[in-house]
């Protein structure tokens, strides 16, 4: 910095020289008289110190002492001519950053006023170029507060920057930006003073928020100015400066998470301005999270932050693919912990709904799908024009879009009143079970079971519906799916359980037989979750069909119990004896599976079926079929499955066996027809495929041996 005509070699001390001097020295250059300046609190009454223009006399200083003013012949450089005004005015504000730090150290409460008297002066003198000279004032303060000692002198130029930060609020936000990247800690300490002083913080807030809102500038700006919001978000009370503006900028922060999570880091990326960008990529996403975090907590909302933190949606809201179940999660939390800002989030995210940027629009999307949980929200607006706008999301070529779309149904479904729409909802969700991405499947089938757990669900039209879409995807090779229809088929059949008791539920009734063999089988699925939702549905077909099974159903759930199998395989042969073909059928099924567990249990559950048939039930073209099957299992590259087989085609062997007696029988007994059948011996297999699953076990355990 040039020391301009006060050079360090020609002055005393820096303390020797008063700011009420300098401002006294900019008033005679510019000729006018002293006055009161709007920057910061006025001095009480006596405490400004009487000045007289144009005068070189001594002027008291706070401590007591004098000095004098130079004359301005005294100031005039040697040398060529210049313009006095001009060298004398930038000499001086190149300087008074320096000053105005170093004669902190004397001041007081007058000292203080008498600062922002100065800086007032100066920039009015140079009001051209007011820009440039607050930049330079800033630039000085950041230098010299890390030398300032704790205490009075540090206080006074904090206060200092909030008055110049009082009339010029964009010129201070813009000077102090690009020391925020990296983090200074200097610039960290004059954004927290600022969040400090009531009379500024809010101004200072709204042009933070400019500076993220503003998609053409330079990228680094908009970090620095998360970096800065968040250093002034932390200081207790500053939330109440965001009255009229919170949920903008929460729904500002949540997107630039979203922009930060999908930013393409190029080599020019980092060149934009200021200082280089240091430290990972995820360091600027960590921020965001964490001004986030202190724009709810300061507002009541440390619970959103809990379940946040509890559920992984910070982890969701900073990945590429997460973030918009992350905004799901938030949304969800503050239905349930902050609904006094939901108005005004609603309110806030409906035009951007429409807006051309892909980040703002997907960000407001989930939002709105999300706050459609809260009934209250839900009704600011009509229910036609929500179900409207849900359902032309179905039309958009984007597959998160039509995700989104559907997550909003299931919300609509259990709102009051919307259950007149089912007519409407239903072609939309059933149509969405046959869409190839798996999120939307599962949205769609978790829309259907929320419309189940209405009053006065429509059970049997649901029941119909599904008979020819949700078996097929009981066997989808998507885990999330088959999951979610297993859950999707017990909700149905709790709805339903007293139609089904007194027969009022055929289609209902038809669909549960039709879905028994993928259920016992799924117990052993490769997925937890999906074995857990099959095990769950079980357990409601047999509390709705009274069949006595649910201690055995949980046994062969959890633990290697061939007797429990053989005794469900019995209650459903002898209660269901005319759909035993299909039962047959369907496990024969599965010997052609890839997954060597169901292959096994398939061919377990075939012999236990087979040998409490009776003979008379199935035709030989079956049997003929099935040995066949289980014939080639006999080159199966696990040996466990290979031992079944064999087991289980003897059991086919005896069945067939059984439907012809000899000859010679049939003459000496013609009511054969008509007699017992013969006992045939219990399958015995060495190992089941229905392994132990204990509780132990599932955190990891290897358990004994």
């Amino acid at each position: 910095m040039a020391w301009g005509v006060w050079g360090r070699a020609r002055g005393g001390p820096v303390g020797a020289l008063t700011l009420t001097a300098l401002a006294e020295g900019i008033w005679a250059n510019q000729g006018q008289t002293p006055g009161r300046s709007s920057i910061g609190p006025q001095p009480e009454h006596g405490l400004e110190p009487e000045v007289e223009p144009k005068s070189a006399a001594a002027v008291p200083t706070v401590g007591g002492e004098t000095c004098s003013l130079p004359s301005r012949t005294e100031l005039a450089p040697e040398g060529p001519y210049q313009n006095p005004q001009s060298s004398w005015e930038e000499g001086a504000l190149a300087d008074l950053a320096v000053y105005t730090a170093a004669c902190l150290e004397e001041a007081g409460f007058a000292g203080t006023q008498a600062t922002a008297l100065t800086l007032s002066s100066a920039l009015e003198a140079r009001g051209q170029h007011l820009e440039d000279q607050v930049h330079a004032l800033v630039r000085g303060l950041l230098a010299q507060v890390p030398s300032l000692a704790e205490g009075r002198p540090r206080r006074a130029a904090l206060r200092v920057l909030s008055a110049l930060a009082l009339e010029h609020a964009r010129e201070v936000v813009w000077a102090l930006l690009p020391s925020s990247l990296p983090p200074d800690r200097a610039a960290a300490e004059l954004w927290r003073s600022l969040s400090r002083n009531p009379r500024v913080n809010g101004q200072v807030l709204v042009q933070l928020l400019w500076a993220l809102k503003d998609e053409a500038g330079p990228e680094l700006e908009a970090l620095a100015a998360t970096r800065a919001l968040g250093e002034m978000l932390t200081v207790s009370g500053c939330v109440g400066a965001t009255r009229g503006f919170y949920p903008h900028l929460l729904l500002v922060l949540v997107t630039r998470l979203h922009r930060l999570a999908q930013r393409v880091h190029s080599p020019d990326a980092l060149k934009v301005w200021g200082p280089s960008h240091r430290g990972p990529p995820h360091s600027h996403a960590s921020c965001a999270v964490e001004a986030l975090k202190a724009l709810l907590t300061g507002d009541g909302g440390r619970m959103v932050v809990t379940c946040m933190e509890q559920a992984g949606g910070w982890r969701r809201l900073v990945g590429a693919h997460t973030h918009l179940e992350g905004v799901l999660l938030l949304a969800s939390a503050m239905v349930a912990h902050a609904d006094h800002h939901l108005r005004g989030l609603f309110g806030n995210l409906l035009p951007w709904l429409r807006s051309p940027d892909d980040t703002q629009r997907l960000t407001a999307m989930a939002f709105f799908t999300g706050l459609l949980q809260s009934r209250p929200t839900a009704r600011l607006l009509r229910e036609e024009v929500i179900l409207e706008r849900l359902r032309a999301w179905q039309g958009d070529p984007e597959p998160t879009v039509r995700w989104l779309g559907l997550l909003g149904l299931g919300h609509l479904a259990l709102s009051h009143g919307k259950v007149r729409h089912v007519s409407t909802l239903l072609p939309t969700l059933l149509g969405a079970l046959g869409e190839g991405d798996a999120r939307l499947v599962e949205a769609a089938l978790g829309a259907l079971r929320r419309l189940l757990l209405r009053p006065r669900a429509p059970v049997r039209l649901l029941s119909t519906e599904l008979g020819q879409r949700l078996p097929r995807l009981l066997d989808d090779a998507r885990d999330s799916v088959r999951a979610s229809a297993f859950g999707l088929l017990g909700t149905l059949v709790r709805r339903g359980q007293g139609g089904l008791r007194v027969g009022l539920r055929r289609p209902l009734r038809k669909l549960v037989l039709q879905s028994l063999i993928p259920l016992l089988l799924r117990l052993q699925d490769p997925s937890r979750d999906a074995a857990e939702s099959s095990e769950w549905t079980l357990a409601r077909c047999d509390q709705a069909l009274r069949w006595g099974l649910l201690e055995d159903m949980v046994t062969v759930a959890h633990y290697d119990s061939p007797d429990a199998l053989s005794r469900i395989c019995h209650c459903l042969v002898q209660q269901y004896p005319s759909h035993v073909p299909s039962f047959l059928s369907q496990s024969q099924g599965y010997l052609r599976s890839p997954q060597y567990r169901l292959r096994w249990a398939a061919a377990v559950l075939l012999g236990f079926l087979v040998h409490h048939t009776s003979p008379g039930r199935v035709n030989q073209d079956l049997l003929d079929s099935l040995f066949q099957d289980l014939g080639q299992l006999q080159s199966d590259p696990e040996p466990a499955v290979v031992a079944a087989a064999h087991v289980s085609a003897g059991q086919v062997a005896l069945l067939a066996g059984a439907r012809a007696p000899p000859r010679s029988l049939r003459l000496l007994r013609p009511g054969l027809r008509h007699h017992t059948w013969p006992s045939r011996p219990p399958p015995v297999y060495a190992n089941s495929p229905f392994q132990p699953r204990s509780f132990i076990g599932r955190w990891g355990s290897l358990g004994p041996g």
